[in-house]
């Protein structure tokens, strides 16, 4: 009998128990990732951004469009996405479907995309998932069983994929690789509004983006 869950509603168990995928010990970002210090005018860009979003922060809700635009535009802007040869296209909500032997996990996303001109969602390298910030209620734990399935898809095409759930200020990279079984890494937590963590996201960010044929999934 196949299972339908919902991708949305998975927990960690889930996503062991359904998909194989088990979790590693964390590593530093410096294993991955070559990083490379911020110029004066990133700097002030970035101070400029957590400023802004600390101002909506306050003022008690900050939902997961409203991160997309305060936030992770910005972000994306400043750590080179926006630049040639990556393009930016924009999607509608689509249907995306992760098969496994007896499960059929099913979700939709509202996908900003940043890809290759001719690049599939298989084999998108670079997944971000934004939850909702309510009063710093809603952890970006919360969007990680997600993720993983999604990123999990991206795996039938490369050996590995990089991932990233936030809520806008706290910040949770994963690096999943395929093998007998797949595995996941969580990375350490990065912070927008702590000013050294911030400087270290903006850094990871700038290094995932130079990473060979780079191609990003928002969700």
């Amino acid at each position: 009998m196949t299972e339908n869950p919902d991708a949305s509603k998975l927990s960690l168990n889930d996503v062991r128990r359904l998909l194989k995928l088990e979790r590693q010990t964390a590593s530093s970002f410096a294993d991955f990732l070559s990083m490379e210090p911020l110029t004066d005018f990133e700097q002030q860009e970035l101070l400029l951004i957590e400023n802004l979003f600390w101002r909506h922060l306050e003022a008690g809700k900050v939902s997961a469009k409203m991160v997309k635009f305060l936030v992770l535009a910005p972000l994306m802007r400043l750590t080179g996405f926006f630049d040639v040869p990556v393009v930016l296209t924009m999607e509608d909500s689509i249907p995306i479907e992760v098969e496994d032997k007896d499960t059929l996990i099913k979700g939709r996303l509202d996908i900003l995309a940043v890809n290759q001109p001719d690049a599939e969602i298989a084999t998108t390298q670079f997944w971000i998932l934004v939850v909702e910030a309510k009063n710093s209620a809603l952890d970006s734990w919360a969007g990680l069983p997600q993720l993983l399935t999604y990123a999990y898809k991206s795996l039938q095409q490369q050996s590995s994929v990089w991932g990233l759930t936030t809520n806008g200020e706290s910040y949770r990279f994963v690096r999943v690789t395929r093998g007998n079984p797949c595995t996941y890494q969580i990375l350490p937590e990065v912070n927008l509004i702590d000013r050294e963590r911030s400087l270290l996201l903006a850094q990871v960010l700038k290094a995932i983006c130079k990473l060979q044929n780079v191609q990003l999934q928002l969700a």
